[in-house]
């Protein structure tokens, strides 16, 4: 694995050369000014700081004490978000015991997709992760900050943030999590109360009263979706204090993480340590991030958010890149959606500690890098711990706890990870494999066309899908309607499949961060609203996705499929998403925004 590793790193590092030159020196230019509040006028120092207590005034002007800016996705929608509530004061009172002072900059837009599941509102949640970059950056914008702190966790949040943050690579930055909520009812026995729901067998009241058992309380939900895997890649990305992701919000242990927090970024600030977010996340860290997510076996969206962040630091990569480390990176974790356990059950058997020293010790991973703590990657190979007042952190069991959670490298869960690329005469998507069982890795089925989800869910309620079919959901890519989240397709495409149907989903737009054990070919690119091949599909065509081969095609004669046209939406249909829940003022991003692929980016 080390010579792929450093293969696909090359081949990185080569065709991002140009633009990652660029933006180093774009870096440089900004680090070599002089302080912000010694160098703007007056009028714009005393605006900056004119609602400061006059002590902290007086240390940031005379002073000259590090200026810490806190970009905060604080709110109370997001149970994960909720317990930020108090970090601005936490952080205060630990920065004035170093004689720094603390400024929240600026709060960003923080929505949750589970509230908006299926609903108008989701169809703005994937450009949410830019608007959150912009925001990030209005906040850092008023340049009198020496570092920031980042207070986010959820899906778009974390990748808004950090690409955010990377516009302003001069600084020093570290994620401050908030951690998982307390173990509620099982994500298997909640996924069941869904299907038994989609055939009728329980009712609404059922329905709320297993979700609400599952959604309970403060933190991050607790499948292994595109909010957790955001914090396992955080910690390969040596963007936390070590071993920060997966603490309850309430354990003692959380606090003195968050305090800790200060004193790093305090450290990256001083001349023998300056250690700016945009020169520490280079080709090797983005590399690392990609092989955490595979051995884990996150959620399918990053392989849209991680291009993006990169492309934020001058970084070019694409789906090639994650389907040959794919194919070398050992699967080391089942957590659910592919597993039983959930994050707090892997966070006691050892957690993205355990998962970071197998990879850093197999060779799966880059060690040289830097972090935001001295000692490197290495430091977030064990588990913090507290007295009550200190931090330590100690090492972890050379063996798993519990096998049927973490695997050791030398003897995993499979000798690839849980993301691949499919090709063929549809395009380039990927599929989250690690998930679906293998007499499912290869579908070959007669194609079932829909314009959007309801009309499957539609479908599904008439009981025409009681069959082997592959369900071709077009139009749901960026440039159609902002590329929602189609999991309620999930527990429908479940319970055929759990008659015994040979049943799968092909789309170009996204499933979910937890997408389960039904084949999904998702992402296809180009898609439809750009002349993907998708649009060309006609019901009845036979489709094959094969994992196996990295494959998917439309098994039609090449003539014949060449001579198609693309059927082109209605304009009822066209301009459905257009307006309502805001989507009017996303128009621009529509008619903007790059392939999935290219990370679904708007600000390019």
């Amino acid at each position: 694995m080390k010579q792929i590793l450093n293969e696909v790193t090359e081949r990185i590092r080569e065709r991002s050369a140009p633009t990652r030159y660029a933006y180093l020196q774009r870096i440089e230019k900004m680090a070599a000014r002089t302080r912000g509040p010694d160098r703007m006028g007056c009028a714009n120092v005393a605006h900056a700081f004119a609602a400061m207590p006059a002590n902290d005034k007086f240390k940031v002007v005379v002073e000259k004490a590090p200026n810490i800016g806190i970009v905060t996705a604080y709110n109370e929608m997001l149970s994960a978000h909720q317990p930020y509530v108090n970090f601005p004061e936490v952080i205060r009172a630990e920065a004035h015991k170093y004689g720094a002072t603390v400024q929240v900059a600026g709060g960003v837009p923080a929505m949750c997709d589970g509230i908006t599941q299926g609903e108008p509102g989701m169809e703005l949640s994937l450009f949410s992760r830019d608007v959150i970059a912009m925001s990030t950056a209005v906040a850092l914008s008023h340049d009198v900050f020496d570092a920031a702190l980042l207070l986010g966790v959820c899906d778009k949040i974390v990748p808004g943030l950090l690409i955010g943050a990377l516009q302003f690579g001069h600084l020093p930055c570290v994620f401050v999590p908030s951690g998982p909520m307390s173990t509620g009812l099982d994500n298997t026995e909640k996924s069941k109360v869904r299907e038994k729901f989609a055939e009728g067998k329980v009712g609404r009241p059922e329905l709320l009263a297993s979700e609400s058992a599952a959604y309970h309380g403060a933190g991050t939900c607790t499948f292994y979706g595109t909010a957790n895997s955001n914090q396992m890649l955080l910690e390969a990305m040596g963007l936390h204090v070590p071993g920060a992701a997966f603490v309850h919000p309430h354990d003692p242990l959380r606090a003195c993480l968050t305090r800790e927090s200060v004193r790093v970024v305090l450290e990256n600030t001083y001349q023998n340590r300056y250690m700016p977010i945009g020169k520490m996340v280079d080709e090797r860290v983005i590399v690392n991030a990609i092989v955490a997510l595979l051995a884990t076996g996150g959620s399918t969206n990053h392989c849209i958010h991680w291009v993006a962040v990169a492309r934020a630091a001058g970084i070019i990569i694409d789906w090639a890149d994650f389907n040959k480390l794919s194919k070398n990176t050992p699967l080391l974790a089942r957590v659910y959606p592919n597993g039983k356990a959930d994050v707090n059950q892997f966070q006691d058997a050892g957690g993205p500690s355990f998962v970071i020293r197998e990879l850093v010790e197999g060779g799966y991973m880059h060690e040289d890098v830097q972090s935001v703590v001295i000692g490197g990657l290495r430091d977030y190979c064990k588990k913090p711990q507290t007295d009550g007042t200190s931090l330590s952190w100690v090492d972890l069991p050379k063996e798993s706890p519990d096998e049927t959670i973490l695997r050791t490298s030398s003897k995993p869960f499979s000798a690839s990870g849980g993301l691949l690329l499919l090709q063929g005469n549809l395009g380039r998507s990927v599929i989250k494999s690690s998930a679906v069982p293998e007499d499912r890795h290869i579908i070959e089925a007669p194609a079932v066309v829909f314009d959007a989800q309801e009309e499957l869910l539609e479908a599904f309620e008439r009981g025409e899908l009681e069959k082997d079919f592959v369900a071709v959901v077009r139009y749901q890519g960026p440039k159609a309607n902002g590329m929602p989240e189609l999991h309620k397709l999930t527990p429908p495409l479940s319970v055929l499949q759990g008659k015994g149907f040979k049943v799968a989903i092909v789309t170009d737009g996204r499933m979910s961060g937890a997408s389960g054990k039904v084949p999904a070919a998702i992402h296809l690119s180009p898609e439809a609203s750009a002349g993907g091949a998708i649009g060309k599909i006609r019901t009845g065509d036979i489709i094959r996705l094969n994992v196996i081969a990295g494959t998917l095609n439309a098994l039609v004669d090449e003539d014949t499929w060449k001579a198609r046209h693309i059927e082109e939406l209605s304009d009822s249909k066209r301009f459905a998403n257009a307006h309502g829940m805001g989507r009017e003022l996303f128009g621009g991003m529509r008619s903007n925004v790059l392939t999935a692929e290219e990370g679904a980016v708007t600000w390019l």
